[in-house]
């Protein structure tokens, strides 16, 4: 079992999740993230959208959110991140920050 892994991700918030500033609304949320999904399988580069797009300060890095462990983030996170194979992305991943895609680097 590994012990840590290491990931991007694309957070989208909307309003009234947490530590939202976000006007959008949760379908647009929603709408948005399936949206990006399309553009990865049409060869995107998921740092590329996460600069451009994601809510998260890791957006900077091309989300990047370095090695982490289990316990770290939140249990919907975590389950995906782990479950994950190098290279691959997630489907859509709802938490209580919003919704994300997840790409596990490491």
């Amino acid at each position: 079992m590994t012990s840590q892994v290491r990931a991007s991700h694309i957070l989208l918030m909307y309003k009234g999740s947490m530590r939202s500033q976000a006007t959008r609304s949760k379908d647009e949320a929603l709408a948005a993230v399936t949206s990006f999904m399309d553009e990865l399988k049409e060869g995107a580069d998921f740092g590329q959208l996460a600069r451009q797009f994601s809510d998260c300060p890791s957006g900077e890095e091309g989300g990047d959110l370095g090695r982490f462990g289990r316990g770290m983030m939140v249990p919907e996170f975590e389950e995906a991140a782990f479950g994950l194979q190098p290279g691959e992305v997630s489907g859509i991943i709802e938490t209580p920050f919003g919704y994300h895609l997840i790409q596990r680097t490491e």
